[in-house]
């Protein structure tokens, strides 16, 4: 195999077919998606278990490598399977289900073509951040995915903090930054809702730097609760690092609900437009490093 997707045997036939997993978890088992010494990852779980059933399959590549503690109900990941296993195996939707562990779920797989990548060709990836403002908790139901905030929250002032922070901009004041890793995203999306005492942040970008999903939700929670006025939020957007000022947000109250793809005509295209830094005007500077 190459970077480039599956090797072909002579006469051009396939060797590998390039399968998409979409992915639901519970995160409060594991330790991040990402592997790690000694510690219980969704990587390592699903690597595990397509090693039972297609042991020559290739690395799992993720649309987004989510902390400690944040579910997803909308990841989506790729792996190169061997042709000869690929028909062997079946139904490999059905036949993870009886490997995996019970907070993770495969819930479609399907061939795509070689040139899908599920990080580099995604267009956007969403988030939803669930808080409770409701002075007597969480619903029980709901305690794993839903953050307790003690203090009432004006819904309609955190949009309009929200709404200011919209386009595309450095966002350095709430991510933690990378070596080689830019901090520019474009922010296409953010919407509070509220639904009795359960308010939900809904954000999409074309993709989102370490920790800024939190970074953006706890400063929205601090003009929720009267602590900084509905300006606050944007006016760090001039700062280049990271401010100290906003508290991250606790990662239990955050989920990878969906991640957005072009038409396979448009996927390699993507890729290079996605390996591609930009600067503030959207000039490309050096390959990114990281989604």
């Amino acid at each position: 195999m190459n970077e480039d997707g599956p090797t072909t045997e002579p006469g051009g036939r396939p060797a590998c077919v390039r399968v998409r997993l979409d992915l639901s978890y519970d995160g409060a088992g594991f330790a991040g998606w990402a592997a790690q010494p000694g510690q219980r990852t969704v990587l390592g779980v699903v690597a595990d278990a397509l090693a039972v059933l297609a042991p020559s399959c290739g690395p799992v590549t993720v649309a987004g490598r989510t902390d400690a503690g944040v579910h997803a109900t909308g990841q989506v990941a790729h792996v190169d399977v061997c042709t000869e296993e690929w028909i062997h195996v079946g139904d490999l939707r059905a036949r993870l289900a009886g490997v995996l562990p019970l907070d993770v779920r495969v819930r479609e797989v399907r061939e795509v073509p070689a040139a899908f990548d599920a990080r580099f060709a995604a267009l956007w990836r969403r988030y939803v951040y669930r808080i409770s403002d409701a002075p007597w908790g969480v619903e029980p139901l709901r305690r794993t995915d839903t953050l307790h905030w003690r203090r009432s929250l004006d819904a309609a002032a955190m949009q309009r903090a929200g709404t200011a922070l919209l386009g595309t901009h450095d966002f350095a004041a709430y991510c933690r930054r990378r070596d080689n890793a830019t901090t520019i995203r474009e922010l296409q999306h953010l919407t509070i809702q509220r639904d009795g005492q359960l308010l939900e942040v809904d954000v999409q970008a074309d993709a989102f730097c370490h920790s800024m999903v939190r970074s953006l939700v706890g400063a929205l929670l601090a003009v929720g609760d009267g602590r900084q006025p509905a300006q606050w939020p944007a006016s760090l957007l001039t700062q280049s690092s990271r401010a100290g000022d906003v508290q991250v947000a606790p990662a239990h109250g955050l989920t990878l609900a969906e991640v957005g793809y072009p038409p396979d005509d448009h996927l390699a295209s993507r890729i290079g437009t996605t390996r591609a830094v930009r600067d503030l005007r959207g000039a490309a500077e050096r390959p990114r490093e990281s989604a």
